[in-house]
């Protein structure tokens, strides 16, 4: 019962401040669940943020289901997603009920024009942090790249570049012959 209290206010926590979601996520993501709980690797969480990314829904609480699930199994799972879901529920409900024309008002559009400057410095960071830790060779230099140009330039989905990425790195891991290794990793 206790770690299920632990999980639901930590991810709370986490879920009140998730403007810009997604990758400005990550940041907060990895210092209280890698380095203050020590709940996950650096790793891991990469893995569950490309998933997360990947699948429908919210990155942030695809991750927070991934990080309850090891914890505490399907209740643990339960438990985050809850946490991580029940601010953004709180301050909807509330903007709902008592702000007719949220938008409309002066104070909050110059609220969310210094939201969306932060937004942007978070993501940046994000970003970079997010590379230096994924970008392991030139290979995966050339990939990202690759990718940017494709995605950026050419408008390619990105699901395509994620299909096509995942298929690459089974064919280099045939190539190298990992499968016959019993799953061993090389790195």
């Amino acid at each position: 019962m206790k770690i299920l209290f632990e999980l639901f206010v930590t991810l709370f926590k986490i879920g009140i401040c998730t403007f810009g979601g997604g990758i400005a996520m990550l940041p907060i993501l990895e210092r209280e669940l890698t380095e203050k709980r020590g709940w996950t690797t650096s790793e891991e969480l990469m893995d569950w943020f490309a998933i997360g990314q990947s699948t429908p829904g919210i990155i942030a609480v695809n991750v927070a289901t991934f990080v309850g699930h090891k914890k505490a199994g399907i209740a643990g799972a339960c438990v985050s997603t809850f946490g991580m879901v029940c601010p953004s529920i709180i301050i909807i409900t509330l903007i709902a009920v008592f702000v007719s024309n949220f938008a409309d008002i002066e104070w909050v559009q110059k609220a969310l024009t210094g939201i969306n400057v932060a937004v942007a410095a978070i993501l940046t960071n994000a970003v970079y942090n997010f590379s230096r830790k994924a970008v392991k060779n030139i290979l995966g230099f050339l990939l990202l790249v690759i990718s940017f140009v494709l995605i950026f330039y050419f408008k390619v989905s990105t699901i395509y570049i994620i299909l096509g990425s995942a298929l690459l790195g089974v064919l280099l891991a045939a190539f190298r012959g990992d499968f016959s290794k019993g799953g061993q990793d090389n790195d």
